[in-house]
């Protein structure tokens, strides 16, 4: 008798078990891919907008101006007259350099 009960509970829990799957997987999309999909979105604004002398740095770390853009790759001046060709996707902008007060 009992072990009929607890297969009758099962089965009618099946289906709210999918469910509380669905509403996590949900969750999950609002919380991780949303957000990154975001910040994909404007970094790819910032790539399509780039222009001459806009402050920008590699991925790997190393800061320059933007010397001319082409579709693909962007020259960029990291010293006087040291002029880098790279790839769109690696650029990032820029923090802005930060102000120190004098005390």
């Amino acid at each position: 008798m009992t072990n009929m009960i607890l297969l009758q509970a099962q089965g009618q829990g099946g289906g709210t078990m999918w469910i509380w799957m669905i509403a996590i997987l949900v969750i999950m999309w609002l919380l991780m891919m949303r957000p990154q999909r975001k910040k994909e979105k404007e970094e790819q604004k910032f790539r399509n907008s780039l222009k001459k002398g806009d402050r920008v740095v590699f991925s790997g770390g190393i800061y320059g101006k933007v010397h001319s853009v082409e579709n693909n790759t962007v020259d960029v001046e990291v010293s006087n007259g040291v002029v880098l060709t790279v790839e769109k996707s690696m650029i990032q902008p820029a923090p802005e350099p930060k102000v120190e007060e004098k005390k």
